[in-house]
Parts: structure tokens; sequence; C-alpha cells
């Protein structure tokens, strides 16, 4: 039999993709970001792609719950400065006036709504992070239901220290999650925290010695939720995001106009020429 493609059979919404993958076993999709960057780093297919992938998710009675991981030792680097700065040169210059700031806000508000269709899927999220999980990741996981960690993982909401301000998500979402507090170290630090530290402050829910007992937890977890009724759980889901949606998409508006109008500033093109020329960067507050 020609197992090609007919008008008649249903075209495959994962089909082609490039950032992330999409495994289905019975109630349950798995989604591995795949990079294609180094540490499964976040670039222009993964803004896509990850708003694509869960809306059709979402949109999938099939589909009870969905695992989130990263493909080999690290859940993500975040951001992939290599590939997405080039694009965002007219934006980030010192003198853009205001085409180019309102394009700059529009491409803020793009990649916050990528990362705002994983919030709002109405089918249970939970993460299995291993290895470093920084910025965009950390966006990224405080967008899902539940967290889980192996013991290798380490977690940075690093933007302050490449002279940024948070605006994907981590700053509306953490405070939910680990307290004011917490949100407030990590944001105005930029630190690095370890898998302990962070089961301790409540952004995973438990460690695990490595990465396979971590994803055999963090399926079976999601077996549990997918054998619960469909719709009470998405029930549960709506109800509890009442309290906070509203807040948070406040939170996004906000700061995605702070960002297209302060971000362009010498202590960012100092902090990027760091980057490429790997060396401490050496702010000046200009």
């Amino acid at each position: 039999m020609n197992a090609a493609r007919t008008a008649d059979t249903p075209e495959d919404p994962f089909e082609g993709l490039v950032s992330l993958d999409v495994a289905r076993s019975g109630h349950v999709a798995e989604v591995t970001l795949l990079g294609p960057a180094k540490g499964n780093a976040m670039g222009p297919d993964f803004w896509r792609e990850l708003p694509e992938v869960f809306r059709a998710l979402d949109a999938d009675p099939e589909v009870r719950a969905i695992v989130l991981t990263g493909s080999g030792k690290h859940f993500s680097y975040g951001l992939d400065l290599n590939a997405m700065l080039p694009g965002w040169a007219e934006f980030l210059a010192a003198d853009a006036q205001a085409g180019p700031r309102t394009r700059f806000l529009e491409e803020i508000r793009r990649l916050q709504d990528a990362i705002t269709a994983v919030a709002t899927c109405r089918t249970p999220i939970v993460a299995a992070v291993s290895g470093w999980c920084i910025g965009g990741g950390v966006d990224l996981i405080s967008a899902v239901d539940i967290r889980l960690a192996s013991a290798d993982a380490k977690f940075s909401v690093r933007e302050v220290k490449v002279a940024i301000v948070a605006d994907i998500g981590s700053l509306q979402r953490l405070g939910g999650i680990i307290g004011e507090g917490h949100l407030r170290e990590l944001a105005l630090t930029g630190k690095d925290v370890d898998a302990a530290r962070a089961e301790k402050i409540g952004l995973v829910n438990d460690v695990y010695a490595d990465r396979d007992e971590l994803l055999a937890a963090a399926r079976g977890l999601a077996d549990e939720l997918a054998a619960n009724p469909p719709l009470v759980v998405r029930g549960i889901k709506d109800v509890l995001s009442m309290g906070t949606e509203q807040q948070v998409d406040a939170g996004l508006r906000y700061v995605s106009a702070w960002n297209a109008a302060f971000l362009p500033s010498k202590d960012l093109g100092e902090a990027v020429q760091a980057f490429l020329e790997k060396r401490p960067p050496h702010f000046t507050g200009q």
C-alpha cells in the first residue's frame, strides 16, 4: 500500500518542525526543545514554532497532558543572541526613532505571545529540566503548571547581566511561584541557582538523581494527570488562572513598552560586545 499522503489524510500539524519535536504516547504529548543552536538556545524558528505547537496540542482533545523537556544535557541556554541580534540592529541603535522602536515593541510582544501560548494552554504541562535553564528558559518554565528537575539542573534569570530588563514573562509569573522576595533576588542579581535551592524556594516541585529518573517521573506524573477527567482538569486550570491572567498581561504590556523605549543603551552595546569577545562586561550606567 502506498503510504504517501492523500487528500483525505489529515495534515500533521507538527511536520517540518525545526526547533521542537512532538511525540505522542496515549493521551500524553512530549515536546522536546531541539535548538538547533547549542544548548537548545531559542532562535527565530523556536519563537515561530512554539505557539503553533501548543495551540495545536491545546486544540487536540486526545492530548490530556504534556511533558516539556530539552534534548541533550541542557533544557535551554535561553535566547539565541547570535541568531536574533542581527534582525534587531535597527531596533537597538542608540538613535532609533519612533518607527524602529514601534517595530521593536511589536517584536517583544510577539515573543511574549509565544510564551503566553504555553501559559494559556488548557492542557496541564509538566516541565522536566536538566542542565542549564537560563533567561528565556526560565520564562518558558514559568508558564507551565508543574516543574521537575534533575540534580544537575541550574537556573538563572540572567537578563540583568546583559543589560536587559527580562520582558518575556518571568518577572510577571515567577512571583506567584516562588514569592516576591526570591524573584527580586534572582532578577536583580542574575545569580545561578542549583536544583537544591530551586526546590527550596518552590521553583521546582521535586528533584531527581539524573535525567533518566527525571523523565520517568515527569512521564508518570503526566500519565496521572491524563487519567483525570479532562474537562474538569481544564476547568481547574481556568479557575486558577483567573486571579493572575490580567495582572500578567498588564505587566507584559508595561515591560514591552519600557524596553521599546529604554533598552537601547551603551551598557547594552557593551554587554553584546563582551558576549561576542567572551569577556566580562564593564557597565557605566549609560
